[in-house]
């Protein structure tokens, strides 16, 4: 059970984090766009931007846990999928979440 767990935790943790930033974008838009923030960036750029790192944190993480000798699976195929499921989870956070650093929040 353990070895499964070990498979679908990484794609599991990027289907919560990009639920979660991306209802939280609507959440700042629908709340207050145009907060202030930094100079030059705008509060609800800044929170899109937290959320982005620490999705991208978690994954980073989750990658060091699956590969190290305690938590990780026994070497065999059980710890190289777990590792390529790790890549994966950390590579579709970065690419599905992206674009809330490069796009304006809220569409303007």
């Amino acid at each position: 059970m353990k070895d499964l767990l070990r498979i679908v935790v990484s794609p599991v943790v990027w289907l919560a984090s990009f639920s979660a930033v991306y209802a939280l974008h609507g959440l700042v838009c629908q709340l207050d766009p145009g907060a202030p923030g930094l100079p030059g960036v705008s509060g609800s750029r800044i929170t899109l931007i937290v959320a982005f790192v620490l999705a991208v944190l978690v994954q980073t993480g989750l990658l060091v846990l699956l590969s190290s000798s305690r938590f990780g699976a026994d070497p065999g195929f059980t710890r190289s999928v777990s590792l390529m499921s790790g890549w994966v989870g950390l590579v579709a956070t970065v690419w599905t979440l992206f674009p809330t650093l490069v796009t304006s929040p809220c569409g303007w």
